[in-house]
């Protein structure tokens, strides 16, 4: 039978509690309000002092070794020829497809076909890799200008 006084007591419990909540629901309404507003202008106060990183990037001049040597070993075991090299070359130095073409007088197709026999052959798959693989081969000479990031 104690069971039934649990029971009793909780039922009264949540008839005062919901009279609790009717009568004063206006100001609990507002205390929600207000606390959601207090969290927001915290996190917005924060999010706007909060200091900012400030990148400078600036290019300087990086002076290429005066005697580059290309490894011819190298270009013979990779099967690399004259014209992709002159390509690579001119990849390096920040041409497009086209401005290359122009430069070569030769089609656009035809850079696009030597670059991509060039990227087989040096295992590149974007147009930034073989530059890169080409210097680390010693097919090419280090960049002449460099980014520096302070």
């Amino acid at each position: 039978m104690a069971w039934w006084a649990g029971a009793i007591i909780s039922l009264l419990k949540l008839v005062e509690y919901q009279y609790l909540v009717v009568e004063h629901s206006f100001e609990i309404y507002g205390a929600l309000i207000a606390a959601l507003f207090a969290g927001f202008g915290i996190w917005l106060g924060l999010r706007l002092t909060q200091a900012r990183e400030r990148v400078i990037v600036r290019e300087v001049a990086v002076p290429a070794p005066p005697t580059f040597v290309r490894d011819p070993h190298r270009v013979d075991s990779l099967g690399i020829t004259p014209r992709e090299l002159e390509i690579l070359e001119l990849i390096a130095s920040g041409l497009s497809n086209r401005e290359i073409a122009e430069q070569i007088f030769v089609s656009e197709n035809t850079v696009k076909t030597h670059s991509s026999r060039l990227f087989d052959k040096l295992g590149a798959r974007r147009r930034t890799q073989p530059v890169q693989l080409g210097k680390q081969a010693g097919l090419i000479p280090c960049t002449s200008h460099g980014l520096v990031i302070h």
